[in-house]
Protein backbone atom coordinates (compact mmCIF):
# COMPACT_ATOMS: atom_id res chain seq x y z
CA UNK A 1 0.00 0.00 0.00
CA UNK A 2 1.16 3.51 -0.80
CA UNK A 3 -0.48 6.80 0.14
CA UNK A 4 0.06 10.11 -1.66
CA UNK A 5 -1.13 13.61 -0.81
CA UNK A 6 -1.04 16.13 -3.67
CA UNK A 7 -1.28 19.79 -2.67
CA UNK A 8 -1.45 23.09 -4.56
CA UNK A 9 -3.93 25.68 -5.80
CA UNK A 10 -3.26 25.78 -9.54
CA UNK A 11 -5.68 23.39 -11.26
CA UNK A 12 -3.43 22.87 -14.27
CA UNK A 13 -0.47 21.84 -12.12
CA UNK A 14 -2.69 19.61 -9.98
CA UNK A 15 -4.10 17.83 -13.01
CA UNK A 16 -0.62 17.26 -14.42
CA UNK A 17 0.62 15.83 -11.10
CA UNK A 18 -2.43 13.56 -10.75
CA UNK A 19 -2.10 12.28 -14.30
CA UNK A 20 1.63 11.58 -13.98
CA UNK A 21 1.22 9.78 -10.65
CA UNK A 22 -1.75 7.63 -11.71
CA UNK A 23 0.06 6.57 -14.89
CA UNK A 24 3.05 5.58 -12.78
CA UNK A 25 0.93 3.60 -10.32
CA UNK A 26 -1.08 1.83 -13.02
CA UNK A 27 1.95 1.01 -15.15
CA UNK A 28 1.07 -1.63 -17.73
CA UNK A 29 -2.16 -2.53 -15.95
CA UNK A 30 -5.74 -1.95 -17.07
CA UNK A 31 -6.80 1.49 -15.84
CA UNK A 32 -10.50 0.69 -16.16
CA UNK A 33 -10.14 -2.20 -13.70
CA UNK A 34 -7.60 -0.61 -11.36
CA UNK A 35 -8.64 3.02 -10.84
CA UNK A 36 -11.53 4.45 -8.82
CA UNK A 37 -11.59 8.23 -9.26
CA UNK A 38 -13.75 10.37 -6.94
CA UNK A 39 -14.32 13.95 -8.09
CA UNK A 40 -16.86 16.75 -7.72
CA UNK A 41 -18.94 17.89 -4.75
CA UNK A 42 -21.16 14.85 -4.47
CA UNK A 43 -18.94 12.06 -3.16
CA UNK A 44 -18.50 11.38 0.55
CA UNK A 45 -15.39 10.27 2.42
CA UNK A 46 -17.10 7.01 3.37
CA UNK A 47 -17.33 6.08 -0.32
CA UNK A 48 -13.59 6.65 -0.72
CA UNK A 49 -12.86 4.48 2.31
CA UNK A 50 -15.17 1.73 1.07
CA UNK A 51 -13.36 1.70 -2.26
CA UNK A 52 -9.94 1.68 -0.60
CA UNK A 53 -10.98 -1.29 1.57
CA UNK A 54 -12.21 -3.31 -1.42
CA UNK A 55 -9.75 -5.99 -2.63
CA UNK A 56 -8.68 -5.76 -6.29
CA UNK A 57 -10.49 -7.81 -8.95
CA UNK A 58 -8.50 -9.32 -11.84
CA UNK A 59 -5.56 -7.05 -10.97
CA UNK A 60 -2.85 -7.06 -8.34
CA UNK A 61 -3.89 -3.76 -6.77
CA UNK A 62 -6.37 -0.88 -6.80
CA UNK A 63 -5.64 2.85 -7.21
CA UNK A 64 -8.15 5.08 -5.43
CA UNK A 65 -8.06 8.81 -6.22
CA UNK A 66 -10.01 11.31 -4.11
CA UNK A 67 -9.95 14.90 -5.43
CA UNK A 68 -10.84 18.04 -3.53
CA UNK A 69 -10.51 16.56 -0.05
CA UNK A 70 -9.69 20.05 1.23
CA UNK A 71 -13.44 20.75 1.36
CA UNK A 72 -13.93 18.24 4.19
CA UNK A 73 -13.68 19.11 7.87
CA UNK A 74 -12.06 17.15 10.67
CA UNK A 75 -15.25 15.22 11.50
CA UNK A 76 -15.79 14.35 7.82
CA UNK A 77 -12.33 12.81 7.36
CA UNK A 78 -12.48 10.71 10.54
CA UNK A 79 -13.25 7.48 8.58
CA UNK A 80 -10.28 8.20 6.29
CA UNK A 81 -7.99 8.84 9.26
CA UNK A 82 -9.12 5.53 10.76
CA UNK A 83 -8.49 3.71 7.47
CA UNK A 84 -4.95 5.11 7.23
CA UNK A 85 -4.26 3.58 10.64
CA UNK A 86 -4.79 0.12 9.12
CA UNK A 87 -4.75 0.41 5.30
CA UNK A 88 -5.35 -2.39 2.84
CA UNK A 89 -1.96 -3.49 1.41
CA UNK A 90 -3.37 -3.87 -2.12
CA UNK A 91 -4.64 -0.25 -2.40
CA UNK A 92 -2.69 2.79 -3.52
CA UNK A 93 -4.52 5.86 -2.19
CA UNK A 94 -4.12 9.28 -3.84
CA UNK A 95 -5.57 12.26 -1.95
CA UNK A 96 -5.74 15.62 -3.72
CA UNK A 97 -6.17 18.68 -1.52
CA UNK A 98 -7.46 20.93 -4.29
CA UNK A 99 -8.09 24.04 -2.21
CA UNK A 100 -9.24 24.48 1.35
CA UNK A 101 -7.24 23.74 4.46
CA UNK A 102 -6.69 20.08 5.20
CA UNK A 103 -7.55 18.95 8.75
CA UNK A 104 -4.41 18.34 10.78
CA UNK A 105 -5.71 14.90 11.72
CA UNK A 106 -5.59 13.90 8.05
CA UNK A 107 -2.11 15.25 7.32
CA UNK A 108 -0.83 13.59 10.49
CA UNK A 109 -2.45 10.29 9.45
CA UNK A 110 -0.84 10.47 5.99
CA UNK A 111 2.54 11.09 7.58
CA UNK A 112 2.10 8.28 10.12
CA UNK A 113 1.17 5.89 7.30
CA UNK A 114 4.45 6.71 5.53
CA UNK A 115 2.67 8.68 2.83
CA UNK A 116 4.34 10.92 0.28
CA UNK A 117 3.35 14.58 -0.11
CA UNK A 118 3.65 16.03 -3.61
CA UNK A 119 3.60 19.83 -3.65
CA UNK A 120 2.67 21.29 -7.03
CA UNK A 121 3.01 24.95 -6.06
CA UNK A 122 6.16 26.50 -7.57
CA UNK A 123 8.53 28.43 -5.28
CA UNK A 124 7.53 32.03 -4.63
CA UNK A 125 11.02 33.55 -4.85
CA UNK A 126 12.15 34.47 -8.35
CA UNK A 127 15.52 32.67 -8.16
CA UNK A 128 13.99 29.46 -6.79
CA UNK A 129 11.10 29.67 -9.25
CA UNK A 130 13.59 29.89 -12.11
CA UNK A 131 15.17 26.61 -11.00
CA UNK A 132 11.71 25.02 -10.74
CA UNK A 133 10.85 26.09 -14.30
CA UNK A 134 14.15 24.66 -15.52
CA UNK A 135 13.43 21.31 -13.83
CA UNK A 136 9.94 21.12 -15.36
CA UNK A 137 11.26 21.89 -18.83
CA UNK A 138 14.04 19.29 -18.60
CA UNK A 139 11.66 16.65 -17.26
CA UNK A 140 9.39 17.15 -20.28
CA UNK A 141 12.20 16.36 -22.72
CA UNK A 142 12.05 19.85 -24.23
CA UNK A 143 15.39 21.53 -24.87
CA UNK A 144 15.76 25.29 -24.33
CA UNK A 145 18.94 27.31 -24.11
CA UNK A 146 19.55 29.30 -20.91
CA UNK A 147 18.30 32.59 -22.37
CA UNK A 148 15.06 30.98 -23.52
CA UNK A 149 14.49 29.50 -20.04
CA UNK A 150 15.13 32.90 -18.43
CA UNK A 151 12.79 34.62 -20.86
CA UNK A 152 10.02 32.08 -20.29
CA UNK A 153 10.43 32.23 -16.50
CA UNK A 154 10.31 36.02 -16.41
CA UNK A 155 7.39 36.18 -18.84
CA UNK A 156 5.16 33.68 -17.04
CA UNK A 157 5.93 35.01 -13.56
CA UNK A 158 3.33 33.64 -11.13
CA UNK A 159 1.32 31.95 -13.90
CA UNK A 160 3.19 28.66 -13.63
CA UNK A 161 0.06 26.77 -14.63
CA UNK A 162 0.54 27.99 -18.20
CA UNK A 163 3.94 26.30 -18.46
CA UNK A 164 2.67 22.82 -19.27
CA UNK A 165 0.51 24.07 -22.13
CA UNK A 166 3.43 26.00 -23.60
CA UNK A 167 5.69 22.96 -23.26
CA UNK A 168 3.18 20.75 -25.08
CA UNK A 169 2.77 23.33 -27.83
CA UNK A 170 6.52 23.70 -28.31
CA UNK A 171 6.98 19.93 -28.41
CA UNK A 172 4.24 19.67 -31.02
CA UNK A 173 5.79 22.46 -33.08
CA UNK A 174 9.48 21.56 -32.85
CA UNK A 175 9.77 18.06 -31.36
CA UNK A 176 12.12 17.06 -28.53
CA UNK A 177 15.41 17.10 -30.42
CA UNK A 178 16.02 20.73 -31.29
CA UNK A 179 17.49 23.19 -28.78
CA UNK A 180 15.16 26.20 -28.85
CA UNK A 181 16.18 29.82 -28.47
CA UNK A 182 14.19 32.81 -27.23
CA UNK A 183 13.11 33.68 -30.76
CA UNK A 184 11.66 30.18 -31.18
CA UNK A 185 9.73 30.36 -27.91
CA UNK A 186 8.41 33.94 -27.84
CA UNK A 187 5.62 33.47 -30.44
CA UNK A 188 4.02 30.79 -28.24
CA UNK A 189 3.99 32.44 -24.80
CA UNK A 190 1.03 34.84 -25.15
CA UNK A 191 0.50 37.65 -22.66
CA UNK A 192 2.89 38.15 -19.77
CA UNK A 193 1.76 36.54 -16.52
CA UNK A 194 1.34 38.07 -13.08
CA UNK A 195 4.21 38.69 -10.70
CA UNK A 196 4.55 38.42 -6.90
CA UNK A 197 4.31 41.67 -4.88
CA UNK A 198 7.98 41.75 -3.86
CA UNK A 199 9.08 41.90 -7.50
CA UNK A 200 7.31 45.26 -7.75
CA UNK A 201 8.57 46.66 -4.44
CA UNK A 202 12.13 45.48 -5.15
CA UNK A 203 12.17 47.23 -8.54
CA UNK A 204 10.78 50.44 -6.97
CA UNK A 205 13.44 50.25 -4.24
CA UNK A 206 16.10 49.99 -6.95
CA UNK A 207 14.70 53.11 -8.61
CA UNK A 208 14.07 51.19 -11.86
CA UNK A 209 11.03 53.07 -13.12
CA UNK A 210 10.69 51.25 -16.45
CA UNK A 211 10.66 47.79 -14.92
CA UNK A 212 8.44 48.98 -12.06
CA UNK A 213 5.77 50.17 -14.50
CA UNK A 214 5.98 46.93 -16.48
CA UNK A 215 5.50 44.89 -13.31
CA UNK A 216 2.63 47.13 -12.19
CA UNK A 217 0.82 46.44 -15.47
CA UNK A 218 1.37 42.70 -15.12
CA UNK A 219 0.04 42.72 -11.55
CA UNK A 220 -3.13 44.58 -12.50
CA UNK A 221 -3.76 42.90 -15.84
CA UNK A 222 -2.49 39.32 -15.91
CA UNK A 223 -2.43 39.12 -12.10
CA UNK A 224 -5.90 40.69 -11.92
CA UNK A 225 -5.05 42.67 -8.80
CA UNK A 226 -7.31 45.63 -8.16
CA UNK A 227 -5.48 48.99 -7.80
CA UNK A 228 -6.54 49.15 -4.15
CA UNK A 229 -4.93 45.74 -3.60
CA UNK A 230 -1.68 47.05 -5.11
CA UNK A 231 -2.03 50.14 -2.91
CA UNK A 232 -2.27 47.87 0.12
CA UNK A 233 0.97 46.13 -0.89
CA UNK A 234 2.79 49.44 -1.31
CA UNK A 235 1.34 50.86 1.91
CA UNK A 236 2.52 47.82 3.88
CA UNK A 237 6.00 48.13 2.36
CA UNK A 238 6.45 51.81 3.20
CA UNK A 239 4.78 51.56 6.62
CA UNK A 240 7.52 49.13 7.61
CA UNK A 241 10.14 51.64 6.47
CA UNK A 242 8.36 54.41 8.37
CA UNK A 243 8.44 52.33 11.55
CA UNK A 244 12.24 52.58 11.38
CA UNK A 245 12.06 56.38 11.43
CA UNK A 246 13.42 57.50 14.78
CA UNK A 247 13.88 53.91 15.97
CA UNK A 248 17.70 54.18 15.87
CA UNK A 249 17.85 50.64 14.51
CA UNK A 250 21.46 49.69 13.93
CA UNK A 251 21.24 46.07 12.94
CA UNK A 252 18.89 43.38 11.68
CA UNK A 253 17.61 42.46 15.16
CA UNK A 254 16.75 45.99 16.23
CA UNK A 255 15.16 46.71 12.85
CA UNK A 256 13.00 43.60 13.16
CA UNK A 257 11.92 44.65 16.66
CA UNK A 258 10.93 48.10 15.40
CA UNK A 259 8.88 46.64 12.55
CA UNK A 260 7.33 43.89 14.66
CA UNK A 261 8.65 41.07 12.50
CA UNK A 262 11.10 38.21 13.01
CA UNK A 263 14.80 38.88 12.40
CA UNK A 264 15.95 37.75 8.99
CA UNK A 265 16.53 38.90 5.44
CA UNK A 266 13.33 41.04 5.17
CA UNK A 267 14.39 43.07 8.22
CA UNK A 268 17.91 43.58 6.86
CA UNK A 269 16.57 44.57 3.43
CA UNK A 270 14.17 47.10 4.95
CA UNK A 271 16.92 48.62 7.08
CA UNK A 272 19.22 48.95 4.06
CA UNK A 273 16.43 50.62 2.08
CA UNK A 274 15.60 53.03 4.90
CA UNK A 275 19.26 54.03 5.15
CA UNK A 276 19.37 54.53 1.38
CA UNK A 277 16.28 56.73 1.27
CA UNK A 278 16.48 58.57 4.59
CA UNK A 279 13.70 59.92 6.79
CA UNK A 280 12.60 62.68 4.43
CA UNK A 281 12.10 60.44 1.41
CA UNK A 282 10.24 57.77 3.40
CA UNK A 283 7.88 60.43 4.79
CA UNK A 284 7.39 61.81 1.27
CA UNK A 285 6.53 58.30 0.02
CA UNK A 286 3.81 57.97 2.66
CA UNK A 287 2.40 61.29 1.46
CA UNK A 288 2.35 60.09 -2.15
CA UNK A 289 0.50 56.94 -1.10
CA UNK A 290 -2.09 58.95 0.83
CA UNK A 291 -2.73 61.24 -2.15
CA UNK A 292 -2.99 58.31 -4.58
CA UNK A 293 -5.48 56.62 -2.27
CA UNK A 294 -7.67 59.75 -2.36
CA UNK A 295 -7.29 59.95 -6.15
CA UNK A 296 -8.44 56.33 -6.54
CA UNK A 297 -11.51 57.19 -4.49
CA UNK A 298 -12.48 60.11 -6.71
CA UNK A 299 -10.34 63.11 -5.75
CA UNK A 300 -9.06 63.21 -9.34
CA UNK A 301 -11.01 62.22 -12.41
CA UNK A 302 -8.19 60.01 -13.62
CA UNK A 303 -8.43 56.37 -14.72
CA UNK A 304 -7.33 54.04 -11.93
CA UNK A 305 -4.43 52.69 -13.98
CA UNK A 306 -3.10 56.21 -14.57
CA UNK A 307 -3.23 56.97 -10.84
CA UNK A 308 -1.17 53.87 -10.12
CA UNK A 309 1.30 54.54 -12.94
CA UNK A 310 1.98 58.06 -11.64
CA UNK A 311 2.33 56.78 -8.07
CA UNK A 312 4.76 53.99 -8.98
CA UNK A 313 6.83 56.32 -11.18
CA UNK A 314 7.09 58.87 -8.36
CA UNK A 315 7.97 56.27 -5.73
CA UNK A 316 10.60 54.76 -8.02
CA UNK A 317 12.15 58.15 -8.71
CA UNK A 318 12.09 58.94 -4.99
CA UNK A 319 13.87 55.69 -4.13
CA UNK A 320 16.39 56.17 -6.92
CA UNK A 321 17.31 59.65 -5.71
CA UNK A 322 18.60 58.25 -2.42
CA UNK A 323 19.10 60.27 0.77
CA UNK A 324 18.55 64.01 0.43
Amino acid sequence: MACYLITGDDESLLLTAIGDLVRKLVGEGDRTLMVDDFDGDEFEVRSVVDSAQTPPFLTDKRVVVARGVGRFGADDVAPLVAYLGDPLPSTDLVLVAGGGRLPKSLTDAVKAAGGTTITTAPPSRARERSGWFDEQIKASGLKLDSQAVQMLTAWLGEDAGRLQGIIETLLAAYGPGKTLRSADVSPFVGDAGGVPPWDLTDSIDRGDTTVSLQLLHRMMRAGERHPLAVMSILHSHYTKLLSLDGANARDEASAAAAMGIKPGFPAKKALDQYRKMGSGSVTRAIGLLAQADLDLRGAKEWPEELVMEVLVARLSRLAGSGRR
